[in-house]
C-alpha cells in the first residue's frame, strides 16, 4: 500500500497545525461559527445533532493494521468507543468534542492518515474496489492510478471550490464492486483491441434527490493521458456548473441538460487543449507508485482444499469469501451487519482485533467496502478456519454478504440533523425479521438499503430493494423502491407507492420478497424476477 512521502506527510503536519490554531480562534471567541464553519468542514469536522462528527478519509479503502489499530484506538480515547464505516470507504465518529479535534488530527497523521476533503465542495476520497490487488477478475489494480488522483486532487487550486461535492471511483473488472456509474466520474480500466491497457471514463452519475447514471463517454485514454482527461471532465464543470442553486450544482445536472454529446464535445476541447500543457505527471511518477502496489510475498504452491466439516464455517466461506487471484489464498469479508446491530457500526475493541488479524493473516492489509463492511484481501487458505474463529469470540462472523442481511443504511435522524427520518432501527428490525441463515440462503443474493432522507447517503436507489426515509406533516413515513442495482448492470429503483410507518415499511418487504418466492424461476435473483414480470404484480402483492 502507498506510504507518504516528506511532502505528504508535511502538507498533513500543517494542516493539523493550522487546524489546531483556528480551534483555538474559535473556542476564544475570536472566530464566529458562520467564520470557523468552512474551515472545519474543509477539516471534514461536521456539526450534527448532538455533536461534532470527524469523517476521515481511506484512500479507496485500503488501511494498515496500524492505521486500523489508531482507528481503534481513536474511538475509545475520543469517541464512545466505536466508530461508523461510511458508503465513501470513510469512517466516522460521531460524538467528537472540538477541543480534542486537534489531538485527534494529530494522532491520525502519525501513522499517515487525514480527514481532508472529506466534506466541501471539492474533489472527495477517491474510491476504488474493495478487491483490488487481490481478485481473480481485474485486468490491473486500479489503486496506483486511484493514488496518482488522490494525489493530483489534493489541494488542487483550480478545484478546491467547486459547485458541488465531487466523486471520483476507478475499477478494473468487469463485477462492478464499486457502484462506479454511480459516482460523478466513474473510471474503469479496460484493455483495447490492441491489448493495451486504458480508462473508460463515464460523468454524470449520482444519486440524491436527482438520481442518474453516468453515460460512458470516451471508451478509451491512454494511461497516460488518465490525469490529462480527467482535468478536462472538471474543468468543464468547474466552468459552466450551477453555483445558483445547490440542487441543480452537481455534474449530473450539467451532462443532462447539455446532454453528453455536448458536455464530450467540450471535453474532448478541453483535452486537446490541455495535451498542449505540461499537466500530466511523468510517467516516473506512476512506476513509483506502482512500487507501493506490489504483490505480498505470496507463498507458491499452497492447497487450494478447505476443510469444511465445521457447518457455520462451511456457511461463513461460502458467503463472505471469493476467489483470490492467488492459488491458495482467498479474500475474506468480515461483516459489520450482525443480526439486531447498526450497520457499518464498529467497536474500539472490533477494530483493533480485526487490526491484529490483518497484521498476522492478511499480510497486513485490510479494506473498507462501499457496502460498510471490512476485507481482509490476502488470507491463506490454511489459516482461515483461525481468522474465522477469532471473528466469531468478536461477534464479526455473521455470514451474509450481500443477502437481506448485509443492510447498507446510514446514521439517519438518530445522528444527522439532514435526515428526516431514522434509517437505523428499520435496518435492526429488518435484520431481526430476515435474521435467520435458512431465511436468508432461501432469498439468496438481495440487496437492501436505507436512507433517512433524500441526499440517499444509504445508497436507497441502488438497492433491489430501497427504502426513503421523509417527513410527512412531521411523522416519519418510509417509501418502498424495487429495482436497483449498483453493479455492472446499474439501474435505479422505482418507488411502489404510499409510504409506511416504521413497523409498515418491514411488513412490506417481507410481503415483497415473499411474492419473489411465489413467482421467480429456477436461478433467479430477486432482481431478476422483478426486471422479468415489473412492478405491477409487485405492487398488487405490497398493497393489495
Amino acid at each position: 500500500m502507498y506510504k507518504y512521502d516528506e511532502y505528504d506527510q508535511q502538507m498533513v503536519d500543517t494542516r493539523v497545525a493550522e487546524f489546531r490554531d483556528q480551534v483555538s480562534r474559535r473556542l476564544s471567541g475570536e472566530l464566529t461559527e458562520d467564520q470557523f464553519r468552512p474551515l472545519r468542514l474543509q477539516n471534514g469536522l461536521y456539526l450534527q445533532l448532538h455533536a461534532y462528527m470527524l469523517r476521515v478519509a481511506v484512500p479507496y479503502g485500503t488501511l494498515s493494521s496500524a492505521q486500523m489499530k489508531v482507528l481503534g484506538d481513536i474511538a475509545d480515547k475520543y469517541d464512545r468507543g466505536y466508530g461508523h464505516f461510511t458508503t465513501r470507504q470513510n469512517i466516522q465518529y460521531n460524538w467528537i468534542k472540538l477541543e480534542e479535534t486537534p489531538d485527534l488530527l494529530a494522532e491520525l497523521a502519525s501513522v499517515e492518515m487525514h480527514a481532508i476533503q472529506t466534506s466541501g465542495n471539492c474533489i472527495r476520497n477517491i474510491s476504488s474496489d474493495q478487491f483490488a490487488g487481490a481478485a481473480a477478475d481485474e485486468i490491473i489494480d486500479p489503486r496506483p492510478y486511484a493514488e496518482l488522483l488522490r494525489q493530483w486532487s489534493s489541494f488542487h487550486p483550480e478545484f478546491l471550490t467547486l459547485p458541488r461535492k465531487f466523486k471520483i471511483a476507478v475499477i478494473a473488472s468487469d463485477t462492478d464492486r464499486a457502484a462506479m456509474r454511480l459516482h460523478d466520474i466513474g473510471i474503469k480500466m479496460v484493455r483495447n483491441a490492441e491489448g493495451e491497457i486504458g480508462a473508460q471514463f463515464y460523468v454524470g452519475g449520482g444519486m440524491g434527490r436527482t438520481p442518474m447514471i453516468a453515460p460512458m463517454i470516451r471508451d478509451f485514454v491512454p494511461l497516460d493521458q488518465l490525469i490529462t482527461y480527467s482535468e478536462a471532465c472538471l474543468r468543464v464543470y468547474n466552468r459552466y456548473g450551477r453555483r445558483d442553486n445547490k440542487y441543480k450544482a452537481r455534474i449530473k445536472i450539467l451532462v443532462h441538460e447539455l446532454g453528453k454529446d455536448e458536455y464530450t464535445r467540450q471535453v474532448e476541447e478541453e483535452f486537446a487543449h490541455l495535451l498542449t500543457q505540461p499537466i500530466e505527471p511523468p510517467l516516473a511518477e506512476l512506476e513509483r507508485i506502482k512500487t507501493h502496489f506490489a504483490d505480498p510475498a505470496f507463498e507458491a504452491g499452497l492447497s487450494d482444499e478447505l476443510d469444511l466439516s465445521d457447518p457455520d464455517f462451511a456457511l461463513w466461506v461460502g458467503r463472505n469469501t471469493q476467489a483470490h487471484k492467488q492459488p491458495g489464498y482467498v479474500v475474506a469479508t468480515v461483516s459489520l451487519k450482525p443480526v439486531g446491530g447498526i450497520p457499518g457500526d464498529a467497536s474500539a475493541d472490533q477494530i483493533r482485533l480485526m487490526a491484529q488479524l490483518a497484521k498476522d493473516y492478511s499480510f497486513d492489509e485490510l479494506r473498507v467496502t462501499h457496502a460498510q463492511n471490512i476485507v481482509f484481501p490476502h488470507v491463506k487458505k490454511a489459516d482461515l478456519y483461525t481468522v474465522w474463529k477469532a471473528l466469531e469470540q468478536a461477534d464479526l462472523a455473521t455470514a451474509n454478504l450481500d443477502t437481506v442481511g448485509d443492510i447498507i443504511a446510514c446514521p439517519g435522524l438518530d445522528y444527522c440533523s439532514l435526515a428526516n427520518a431514522r434509517s437505523i432501527p428499520v435496518a435492526q428490525k429488518i435484520s431481526e425479521r430476515f435474521g435467520s441463515a435458512e431465511r436468508q440462503a432461501e432469498l439468496g443474493e438481495l440487496k437492501l438499503k436505507i436512507s433517512g432522507c433524500i441526499n440517499a447517503c444509504g445508497h436507497h436507489h441502488a438497492g433491489h430493494i430501497g427504502i426513503l426515509g421523509v417527513d410527512r406533516k412531521g411523522v416519519e413515513n418510509y417509501q418502498l423502491l424495487l429495482g436497483g442495482c449498483e453493479g455492472a448492470d446499474t439501474s435505479l429503483g422505482t418507488i411502489t407507492g404510499p409510504g409506511f410507518n416504521e413497523d409498515g415499511i418491514v411488513d412490506a418487504v417481507e410481503k415483497a420478497t415473499n411474492f419473489y418466492l411465489e413467482k421467480r424461476e429456477d436461478g433467479e435473483r430477486f432482481l431478476d424476477t422483478y426486471r422479468r414480470i415489473g412492478m405491477a404484480p409487485f405492487k398488487e402483492a405490497i398493497y393489495g
